[in-house]
């Protein structure tokens, strides 16, 4: 695995790499890519409908050509030194930073003076720029702002009201681990669940809708190829940085002490398991199946130990002194790259749907279903909590699923034919 792209690049290039390249993460460097794929989906999607009539744009006045005021510059001199302050507490502190950036972001420490000269530049910058704009007179201007050039917003409120409800959703998933650390839960770069920022993200960007007068239904239809894109490659980061988001243990393949995986005997696991539970506690807990791949498919769709994984899972790696010396002593089921492969395949059929559906909700109904049948089937070889409820125990994933594909039926079917109606 590549828990960073310090390992990434010593990995393919074959030599040493600078150590200050371990703060990059691969995970974040995937889902900033997924954001990307989201933001020029949801652009094109969004100028379309614009072209169709579908969506309007809102008017607004501002003053322009006054000197910068005491707010902008003050605000300017703030996120200059907090960007300074932390930018520069990072370079200054790779060993300590790099084991969790985002922890790092969130705590007091920080570099002082970097942080001071950021907040004279920024000021500087601000004051410069508004001199430049400078105008005898201060003018006012009506501006037109159309939907697509509100994309940036949408996924900046998508991206913080998304890591909030993954982070509160994991929590409830999670409760004893929750309860024993709160702070370490709700501010490390692990523990999220999908689900949870989808909820709380579609509940702000609703809110966000209706203050600037934009169509929900046609935004949630613009909005719905980009999901399942940026879903399909944040799962390709779960897979390369190994942050635990794997399925069941596959037993037939068994790790060697160098960290590889070797074909394993039906009746090894018990065995393996009894040698290992000392460094892997939960690996009694986790079902197993046995299921070699067939002789025309590589073993690595079948099962990956996660040597190197982010989370440090597993057992130690002989002879290994790096940062990240863990893996699996029993291969798994990379589920996350079976989920890469399923969203690729429905990002197709959405894309081609697209101008093709008649009435609005349609596809993103169609979204909900392809989204929900894709996250419900591969929660039986994923390792999750089980609710029990008596007489089935799903997990909270596969609850939240069938309520997707559910909504996504009605959408299809009472939504859809409402409209079809009113046309006719």
């Amino acid at each position: 695995m590549y828990p960073d792209f310090e390992y990434f690049l010593e990995n393919l290039f074959g030599t040493d790499m600078p150590e200050w390249l371990s703060i990059f993460k691969t995970f974040g460097f995937l889902v900033a890519l997924a954001f990307l794929a989201a933001a020029w989906t949801l652009t094109r999607e969004l100028k379309r409908k614009e072209e169709q009539g579908l969506l309007q744009p809102t008017f607004s006045t501002m003053e322009v050509g006054h000197p910068a005021t005491m707010n902008e510059l003050l605000w300017s001199i703030l996120s200059g030194f907090l960007l300074g302050y932390k930018l520069g507490g990072m370079f200054g502190n790779v060993q300590q930073v790099s084991p969790d950036p985002l922890g790092y972001i969130f705590s007091l420490q920080g570099n002082f003076v970097i942080g001071l000269i950021g907040a004279i530049l920024f000021g500087y910058m601000k004051y410069a720029e508004k001199k430049k704009q400078q105008l005898p007179e201060p003018t006012t201007k009506k501006i037109a702002t159309h939907p697509h050039q509100r994309v940036m917003e949408i996924l900046l409120i998508a991206a913080v009201s998304g890591m909030a409800g993954a982070k509160i959703f994991n929590a409830l998933e999670t409760w004893d681990q929750f309860l024993a650390d709160p702070i370490e839960n709700l501010f490390s770069s692990s523990g999220l669940t999908f689900y949870g920022g989808l909820i709380v993200a579609t509940i702000s960007l609703y809110i966000y809708a209706r203050k600037h007068k934009i169509p929900f239904m046609h935004l949630c239809d613009a909005v719905a190829p980009g999901l399942i894109l940026a879903y399909g490659l944040g799962r390709l980061g779960c897979h390369f940085a190994g942050d635990g988001d794997w399925g069941i243990f596959n037993s037939a393949y068994i790790t060697n002490p160098d960290g590889s995986l070797r074909a394993a005997a039906a009746n090894e696991f018990q065995q393996v398991a009894n040698n290992v539970s000392a460094y892997y506690k939960d690996i009694l807990n986790i079902p197993h199946v046995y299921a070699p791949a067939p002789d025309w498919l590589p073993d690595w769709i079948y099962g990956m130990n996660y040597a190197h994984n982010v989370n440090h899972d597993g057992i130690p790696i002989s002879g290994c002194t790096e940062n990240y010396c863990a893996v699996l002593p029993v291969s798994v089921f990379p589920t996350p790259l079976y989920e890469f492969a399923a969203c690729m395949i429905l990002f197709g059929i959405l894309w081609k749907l697209r101008t093709k559906l008649k009435y609005p909700l349609q596809l993103f109904g169609i979204y909900l279903i392809f989204n929900g049948l894709e996250r419900f089937f591969i929660e039986k070889i994923r390792v999750n909590f089980k609710y029990d409820l008596g007489f089935i125990h799903p997990t909270q994933a596969e609850i939240i699923s069938t309520v997707l594909v559910l909504t996504g039926l009605i959408l299809w079917f009472v939504v859809s034919k409402r409209f079809k109606q009113q046309v006719n």
